[in-house]
């Protein structure tokens, strides 16, 4: 910025785009980041040390920042955003501007849980209907957008053949064979009133006309056989339409996708590390819903177990990790058509409950999305079989019984065989798994528990397991409990004693068992609290003797 230019901001009116602070010796940083914040949720602007904020305004010169390069540094650290600064040396001292770009579409900025604006001379804590208003802007679909300096010479004919053939496979509608590229492309508006979207760009366009119009519009490949820094192993990057790439991606993965063998009786299983069904649903998502105006690409990196995709931009407005698999909301829906036309991805949007499902029927980890914040959504996959004896239960279960199976039934088979609790959301379907015979319950009311059927446990060779797991039955648990209350007839016996003779059940169930066997006049309770203790024999007897 020249002395001019600041000149000229001087007179301007101190608002939703402009700070100014004196600053003379110094400005707290924390501050600072807090008014970027609010500046860039009000649309971007200009934060000026060194100036008088009271008009007619004056420069003072500041000392605040005097190593700016660290400052705008640390900005980046905490916000994210491109902040830039300008140093002006004015006659009357040095002037310091901070340069705050707005918020990502969409997206509101926030410092330590709070969205910020201004209000007067003050800072406060951004209004609902403010914050809606930012939410409300993902709405609008990047995708359809019409670049205006685009033509059909910007797009590859083999991407646009490809696609007409997956169209027609999926439609069986032979006549889109006699259709030009251009009527292709405009039934399946990716071109409207003769100009070409954004989507068709993406899709079909070749690597110079993306470097012209949309360079960020690519996926960056990369294999490590380890985590540590440095040079990928193979690294490439596609920037050109994605139907003349997306076969290719898959082969690069697939070329060092391991088979796993696990013998099941005398057959042998071969389990890819990597499904291609899975990872092609990844790849599509990470396409579809990536932020375009944004300007990093989506990367793809592949390790010996496990596979990281990221693509930029947060989860769509009103998605989270927590109902990602209930809700669907493409941020793209010019290209999510178009991938549903052609029979890439179904239009009710079940890519990510598919990932899910196949890898809890291979025995893997589900998907998980660490490292994801509102700026980068990231995708881990890990294609480490866990559990290869789950494999041959499911198999035993049957594939018909399998298909009959929601995504919810698929989670909580998952979380019953790793012995998680099940979350309240899974609880309506536990009926529907023991009715299948997959699932058993055992106990009554808060104590109830489930485990996988005696099936699974006969298969694997663990009947002792199963008989552990699903516990003693209710009169052996009673004839142990009154054994040790017998042979402990001198001291007697507490109720923390006798947990420790039924492991397995909870102080409720344990009390029940007690209150039993005092009715069946077996053993009575002196004393009331939890240290009471429990002798042999009916309170009469005790009292006889």
């Amino acid at each position: 910025m020249t002395i001019e230019q600041l000149e000229k901001i001087l007179s301007s009116k101190e608002g939703e785009h402009l700070e100014f602070k004196e600053a003379r010796k110094s400005f707290h940083f924390e501050t600072l980041v807090k008014y970027c914040v609010a500046l860039a949720n009000e649309g971007g602007g200009k934060i000026v040390f060194g100036v008088t904020d009271k008009r007619p305004r004056s420069v003072v010169g500041s000392q605040a920042f005097k190593q700016p390069e660290r400052t705008r540094s640390g900005l980046i650290e905490q916000l994210h955003l491109n902040i830039d600064f300008s140093v002006v040396d004015h006659p009357e001292g040095r002037v310091l501007i901070f340069h705050v770009p707005t918020h990502p579409i969409g997206n509101p900025v926030k410092y330590k849980g709070i969205y910020w604006q201004r209000q007067g001379d003050s800072l406060i804590a951004m209004s609902e209907d403010r914050l809606r208003g930012i939410f409300a802007e993902a709405g609008h679909d990047f995708s359809a957008d019409i670049c205006a300096s685009a033509t059909m010479h910007d797009l590859d004919t083999v991407a646009i053949e490809n696609f007409r053939k997956r169209w027609i496979n999926k439609s069986g509608n032979r006549g889109l064979t006699t259709l030009t590229q251009e009527q292709l492309l405009n039934d399946a508006e990716a071109l409207v009133d003769g100009s070409l979207t954004y989507a068709a760009l993406i899709l079909f366009g070749t690597r110079k006309a993306l470097g012209r119009h949309l360079a960020q519009a690519e996926v960056i490949f990369e294999y490590r056989a380890s985590d540590a820094s440095g040079p990928a192993q193979q690294r490439k990057e596609f920037r050109q339409g994605f139907f003349s790439f997306y076969d290719e991606l898959w082969n690069l993965i697939n070329l060092r996708n391991d088979i796993q063998h696990f013998q099941s009786g005398l057959f042998v299983l071969d389990i890819p590390t990597f499904s291609e069904r899975v990872v092609r649903e990844a790849v599509l998502n990470a396409v579809s819903h990536r932020d375009y105006q944004l300007g990093g690409s989506v990367f793809i990196r592949q390790h010996p177990r496990r596979l990281v995709l990221e693509s930029p931009g947060g989860f769509p407005v009103g998605i989270t990790e927590q109902n990602i698999l209930d809700r669907q909301l493409p941020r793209n829906r010019r290209i999510a058509d178009i991938f549903a036309k052609c029979g890439l991805v179904e239009r009710s949007g079940q890519g990510m409950n598919l990932m899910f499902e196949l890898s809890i029927q291979e025995s893997k980890p589900t998907p998980d999305f660490t490292g994801t914040d509102q700026y980068q959504v990231v995708l881990n996959l890990n294609g480490e079989v866990q559990d290869p004896r789950f494999l041959q239960f499911l198999e035993k279960v049957g594939r018909e019984t399998l298909e009959l199976f929601s995504t919810a039934d698929f989670l909580l088979l998952d979380h019953i065989h790793r012995e998680r609790g099940v979350p309240d959301q899974l609880h309506n379907r536990l009926q529907s798994l023991v009715e299948k015979g997959v699932v058993e319950r055992f106990g009554r009311g808060r104590g109830v528990k489930y485990i996988l059927s005696r099936r699974y446990y006969k298969m694997v060779d663990e009947k002792g397991a199963y008989t552990r797991k699903k516990g003693l039955d209710r009169e052996t648990n009673k004839a142990l409990l009154l054994k040790h209350i017998k042979e402990n007839r001198d001291s007697g016996s507490r109720l923390k004693e006798l947990m420790q003779v039924l492991p397995a059940l909870t102080m409720p169930q344990v009390q029940t068992l007690l209150r039993e066997l005092k009715s069946e006049g077996e053993i009575h309770k002196v004393g009331r609290t939890r240290a009471a203790l429990w002798y042999p024999g009916s309170e009469t007897d005790a009292i006889t003797s």
